[in-house]
């Protein structure tokens, strides 16, 4: 634990060297008690978000999924329409959600040594990442986040090489959530007339999947700041699981000539949020949207998130589905192997919907 001192400025130590290269992130420097936020992370203006209040996405209850097929219906419709969605009765027990959520506290209150080994540089595996803020590397402004990011390749990968801290639990959630996933994936199927998922179907809509602990400390300048910049996943369809306080904003109504703006997904007990991935949009081209989110920083209180990305495979080519093309629709994005998507989208700062450009096909 690192010891709690009023420090009225950073300016006389390297950050990067505390934040990053030292593994401390900013929970080290949240825990210091500075006063005021180093300028590494202060956002230009346009960063930040316009909000608009009393508003929010479409909530799903999925217990009567199996004999009311209006409850599917409404999935597909907040995926087209919003492309968020929360769902409550879900199946996932409430045990195993609250279970990863106290492994995410473990593991981030492990001593910065710790979670040191896990960093790029010290990693003995690709599928095991500690880090701070997106992509600092490519970032004018940093993001007040760190995170633990795990690729699922096998169980037995998973057992020798994920922190002991989180391991048990995170596996467990991936497990009881798999069931959701399938059901929900076969419904978004089903209303584009995707009659069956079949093995090569299978592996290009969920053939791999990572999961992130994220942990957002409190911070001494939010509104200065973001938790995570504008964004849409990568993923085919993203589940998160939030805490208690809150702090994930979706965009709403960009280009409708409706009020173009910001609102707040509020944390429900026991809820799981989906969204729709750039992947998803892209092979149901377009039908489905992925679309722009983002975290505000808190002042108060240290928030987590846990998301899994369900995704094509690494080498799967994606590309709208044959079977609308089939139909009859004139393709809107070319096809393009699924890891040098990734690759492009990781290799910038963050910028709102971007990536899904790399996948057009220009008109």
């Amino acid at each position: 634990m690192a010891p709690t001192m009023a420090v009225s400025s950073t300016d006389s130590f390297d950050i990067t060297d505390f934040v990053i290269n030292k593994g401390n992130g900013v929970k080290g420097l949240s825990d210091l008690g500075i006063k005021s936020l180093p300028s590494q992370y202060i956002q230009p203006q346009e960063a930040l978000i316009n909000i608009i209040p009393q508003q929010s996405i479409p909530v799903v209850d999925m217990s009567n999924w199996d004999n009311d097929p209006k409850v599917a219906e409404s999935v597909c419709e907040a995926a087209e329409k919003f492309g968020f969605f929360q769902l409550v009765n879900h199946g996932v027990p409430l045990e195993v959600l609250d279970g990863v959520k106290d492994a995410t506290h473990r593991f981030f209150g492990l001593p910065a040594e710790e979670k040191r080994k896990y960093t790029k540089e010290l990693s003995s595996t690709n599928n095991v990442r500690f880090g701070t803020s997106f992509s600092p590397d490519a970032e004018k402004a940093l993001e007040w986040k760190d995170y633990l990011s795990l690729f699922y390749v096998s169980e037995e990968e998973a057992s020798a090489l994920w922190p002991c801290a989180c391991r048990d639990e995170v596996l467990e959630y991936m497990k009881r959530s798999q069931v959701l996933c399938t059901k929900l994936m076969t419904a978004l199927m089903e209303k584009l007339n995707v009659k069956e998922i079949d093995k090569t179907k299978e592996s290009l809509l969920m053939g791999s999947k990572r999961i992130n602990l994220n942990y957002y400390p409190r911070c001494p300048n939010p509104q200065l700041t973001v938790g995570v910049g504008r964004h849409s996943d990568v993923s085919s369809l993203t589940f998160l699981l939030q805490d208690e306080i809150g702090g994930l904003y979706v965009r709403v109504n960009e280009g409708k000539g409706e009020e173009d703006g910001w609102v707040h997904v509020p944390p429900i007990e026991g809820s799981l949020v989906i969204n729709v991935g750039d992947a998803l949009q892209i092979l149901s081209n377009g039908r489905y949207k992925s679309v722009e989110h983002c975290v505000i920083a808190s002042g108060s209180k240290n928030r987590i998130s846990i998301p899994i990305f369900v995704n094509p495979k690494p080498n799967d080519v994606i590309g709208p589905l044959p079977e609308l093309i089939d139909a009859g629709e004139k393709p809107k994005y070319k096809n393009i192997l699924y890891s040098d998507y990734v690759k492009h989208f990781f290799r910038k700062a963050h910028d709102g919907k971007k990536t899904v450009a790399f996948a057009e096909i220009s008109s």
